[in-house]
């Protein structure tokens, strides 16, 4: 496993609001570019501890951002990850997309490929993932052509999956979006947020005892790559920046990053205060007031 000691550079002011002023950000907070060089970073999640796990998807690498601010690679290949999420188990959840199918990786390494198809099909490309407390994993599965597939037409709708927690059952929860991506839920395992980036939407479900939903709400009209969630209910979704909304779906701050594309985000650090965006070619991190909860 190489090791990369890199320093902290490139601060970048948020423009939206002063940290003194924003409900999340810290006070005196600026953005701060931790690495750079990816091809295009993506996936970000947080281990118990607070390390940061998160793709360079066409390298095909899945690295490790330590909570003593060093860069190693924690797996390569890893069937180009995309997504990524831990249980409670220290388990690392994988959309592995190169094979169309969803992995769990033991913190020794070993994989398991928990889902390859659905009822015999293949999946479009499981895209982002989110562990329910008690072990119930959802799903996204848009479509994006990848010029690596070694496969035919696509076989499936665009749907959102949950795994029943003995990882024996798979069910098509959600089928009536664009583009289904991002997705996270709430630490009480009640509430699930899914964007339609194809639709510019992203709904809020309630997540029954068995996995299923209901009450299909619009949380606000914007889609997103990637998403989490904060200790105040806060929905963090990504595109141009981050944007933020309160737990009533009202936008409350944007964090400008100088960058193509920020592709997702995830609390993480030793007491999950830090906000760590993953965008385009770089990794970045932002103190924050607030704190991430739950499977990020």
């Amino acid at each position: 496993m190489k090791t990369h000691v890199l320093l902290l550079t490139s601060f970048l002011f948020i423009n939206h609001l002063s940290a003194a002023e924003s409900k999340v950000i810290a006070p005196g907070a600026t953005l701060q570019k931790l690495a750079g060089g990816f091809a295009f970073a993506e996936g970000p999640a947080s281990d118990a501890k607070g390390n940061v796990f998160f793709t360079d998807q066409p390298n095909n690498r899945i690295l490790e951002w330590s909570i003593e601010g060093k860069l190693t690679t924690f797996m390569q290949p890893c069937g180009r990850a995309n997504g990524l999420c831990f249980d409670s188990e220290g388990n690392l959840w994988a959309c592995a997309d190169a094979t169309n199918q969803l992995w769990r990786i033991s913190p020794a390494r070993a994989v398991t490929v928990v889902v390859k198809d659905y009822q015999g099909k293949l999946l479009n490309g499981p895209n982002d993932v989110w562990v329910r407390p008690g072990g119930g994993v959802y799903i996204t599965d848009p479509y994006y052509k990848r010029d690596y597939w070694h496969r035919g037409r696509k076989e499936l709708p665009e749907c959102v999956y949950y795994l029943s927690p003995d990882h024996k059952q798979l069910t098509r929860v959600v089928s009536d979006m664009r583009q289904p991506n991002g997705i996270i839920g709430t630490p009480d395992g009640r509430l699930l947020y899914v964007a339609d980036i194809g639709g510019g939407r992203t709904y809020r479900y309630r997540i029954a005892a068995d996995g299923s939903l209901t009450d299909k709400t619009l949380f606000c009209k914007m889609g997103s790559d990637g998403m989490t969630i904060d200790s105040e209910g806060n929905v963090y979704l990504t595109g141009r920046g981050v944007s933020i909304f309160n737990p009533s779906g009202e936008r409350i701050e944007h964090i400008p990053v100088a960058e193509n594309w920020t592709g997702n985000v995830c609390f993480g650090g030793k007491a999950r205060h830090t906000l760590f965006i993953t965008a385009s070619k770089s990794l970045y991190a932002l103190r924050m007031r607030v704190k991430g909860v739950g499977s990020q």
